[in-house]
């Protein structure tokens, strides 16, 4: 079976759009015009969709990517494709060791069978074919919240921290920690990225100033807020309004009421015991409350489509579910199928929605070019928190249960 999705998966890379590392290649051109001394953020390049691209990541991430542009082309490109796949593979283990190991899968097997269809996912493709760090970023949360905090390691919060000082969306899981009660990890996570983000300001620091001072606040470097690709409540709104910009108190009510409930529910999935399905909500939360949120950001449908499926499947031997019919489990499933068949399809990867602004026109347009925000949401209400127990043996006396997923 694992031979059969990964011959399957190249297919999808070549129906897709290509896109030649379009993200990297703007990178490295930044950093090469800011190794010739001049100032980080005035490197724009135009492109026919967005209009003029800039660098818009932190200065932590600059100092990260300087020594890059002094490789070839070819090379970076190899090393970011190798590290993105590698870290595919790593993070697919990690959420896939527990299940297999409850269910009496061997590992190897569920790991392999899953692996592909991770690759197959839009937001994979997306991050590979741009020449992404995304990847990076999740290998440095799921550390931290599958491993370093349920132990309470004295690492736990260095790892989403770093990630903050790198790229500012993963900031909600330091909120998500503080919504756990989790108060040490989320004061290391808050000091780990205001470190990381001293040492770019000791290195840089006229760029430093001017990014948190003003090219923070300017969505517009990033590209246009109604293109398909932006996955976020603000990109939805903007598509109705399209050439104007939303109600900015119509969106702000909206951030508050979806990320006040997301994180409520997150919050409640991590003290509950099921980390993973917190993880999943936060990262869902975060998506649709930042204001650009491209589909190779969201990577977050992968956690939660596990813990769809994982909710769905019968329990295994000596496990008992608190108060999951099979009806209920059924509709799990075929939930996980219905998420995972649309971040496979994607909302831009088979279509091109043209450069010109144009706002949505019709009911099947507006579920398609909107698919990962209604997914999102509909996602922070009804992804269980699974509660599974062990049984004793019947010969053994009664013990209290453990929670499968810390």
């Amino acid at each position: 079976m694992t031979v059969v999705l990964a011959a399957v998966v190249p297919v999808v890379y070549l129906l897709g759009t290509p896109h030649n590392f379009f993200d990297l290649k703007i990178y490295m051109k930044a950093m090469r015009f800011w190794a010739d001394g001049h100032p980080l953020y005035d490197y724009a390049q135009p492109d026919r969709v967005q209009g003029e691209l800039y660098f818009t990541y932190p200065p932590f991430s600059a100092l990260l990517l300087r020594p890059f542009a002094d490789l070839r082309l070819g090379v970076t490109v190899a090393i970011f494709t190798i590290l993105t796949s590698l870290a595919v593979v790593v993070t697919t283990w990690w959420l896939m060791k527990p299940i297999a190991d409850r269910r009496g899968i061997p590992r190897w097997f569920a790991a392999g069978a899953a692996i592909p269809l991770v690759f197959a996912a839009e937001s994979t493709r997306e991050t590979i074919t741009f020449g992404q760090i995304n990847m990076l970023l999740v290998v440095l949360i799921l550390a931290d919240l599958l491993f370093a905090v349920p132990r309470n390691s004295r690492w736990a919060g260095v790892g989403i921290g770093l990630a903050t000082a790198l790229k500012l969306f993963p900031g909600i899981f330091i909120i998500y920690l503080l919504a756990a009660r989790r108060w040490r990890d989320a004061t290391v996570a808050s000091a780990t990225a205001a470190v990381a983000t001293l040492l770019a300001a000791a290195v840089a620091p006229g760029d430093s100033w001017r990014f948190w001072t003003h090219e923070l606040w300017s969505t517009n470097r990033v590209g246009r807020t109604d293109y398909t690709g932006n996955q976020s409540l603000f990109g939805l709104l903007s598509r109705f309004t399209v050439p104007d910009k939303p109600d900015q108190l119509l969106w702000l009510s909206l951030v508050a009421v979806v990320g006040g409930y997301g994180l409520w529910r997150a919050s409640r999935a991590a003290r509950g015991g099921d980390g993973l399905a917190g993880l999943a909500l936060t990262g869902l939360v975060g998506s649709l409350v930042s204001p650009i949120s491209w589909t190779h950001h969201v990577y977050w449908f992968i956690p939660a489509v596990l813990v769809l499926a994982d909710a769905g499947m019968a329990s295994p031997p000596g496990w008992e579910p608190a108060g999951t019919s099979r009806r209920r489990r059924r509709t799990l499933l075929v939930l996980a199928a219905v998420v995972y068949g649309s971040v496979v399809y994607g909302v831009v990867s088979f279509h091109d929605w043209g450069s010109a602004p144009e706002p949505t026109n019709s009911p099947v347009e507006f579920v398609l070019r909107n698919m990962y925000v209604l997914l999102a949401v509909v996602l922070l209400v009804v992804l269980p928190t699974r509660h599974l127990v062990r049984m004793a043996p019947a010969s053994s006396p009664p013990r209290s249960g453990v929670p499968v997923t810390r």
